[in-house]
């Protein structure tokens, strides 16, 4: 971190999203109320993880030209004043939404589809806060990846949940017509 980044944090509470951005590569973070929560990097296993889903979906979006998906920590606004900006690890928007975006660095529309992979230091509780965060902004599928139980839960709402595991596989028609996968693919090294 510069010593203008330091600075920053030390002589003001709270930054923007924009600010946040403006600092430059700050390692895995999040902003919440104003405030930079630092992350510890993701495991091995939670990139490899996040790489095989998110490398389907991307590829099965790129041919049927649905929109665009994102991913490595993508910052999505929550809320504004004071500003909140979540990290997904895969995010899917449609055009439709897309072309709602505005000039911000960090996503200022829901995304359709967010994917989250559990970390060791995740724990339940932030993950159904994020989650609830996210359904409030108008996300309409939150997948939940489990390495632990080798599971991946699918959430529409925080009481509308579907597990699958090994031996299914995920679809949602509604969101992405046509597309599907093995669980165990997601967990395949």
């Amino acid at each position: 971190m510069s010593a203008i980044q330091q600075a920053t944090l030390e002589t003001k509470t709270r930054v923007t999203g924009e600010e946040l951005a403006a600092m430059g590569d700050m390692g895995p973070s999040e902003l919440i109320e104003g405030e930079i929560i630092y992350m510890p990097p993701t495991g091995d296993e939670h990139g490899i993880f996040e790489f095989n889903i998110g490398g389907e979906i991307r590829a099965f979006v790129r041919k049927h030209k649905l929109g665009y998906v994102s991913g490595g920590e993508v910052g999505i606004y929550i809320r504004r004043n004071p500003d909140t900006v979540r990290a997904a690890d895969v995010a899917f928007i449609s055009n439709e939404r897309y072309a709602k975006r505005g000039m911000s660095v960090y996503l200022d529309v829901a995304p359709d589809l967010i994917v989250e992979i559990m970390s060791p230091a995740d724990r339940w509780s932030e993950v159904m806060k994020k989650m609830e965060e996210y359904f409030a902004i108008g996300v309409r599928l939150v997948l939940v990846v489990e390495p632990d139980t080798k599971s991946v839960y699918a959430y529409r709402s925080l009481t509308d949940v579907q597990r699958f595991k090994k031996g299914a596989t995920l679809s949602f028609q509604d969101i992405l017509p046509g597309f599907s996968m093995a669980v165990e693919e997601i967990f395949a090294k």
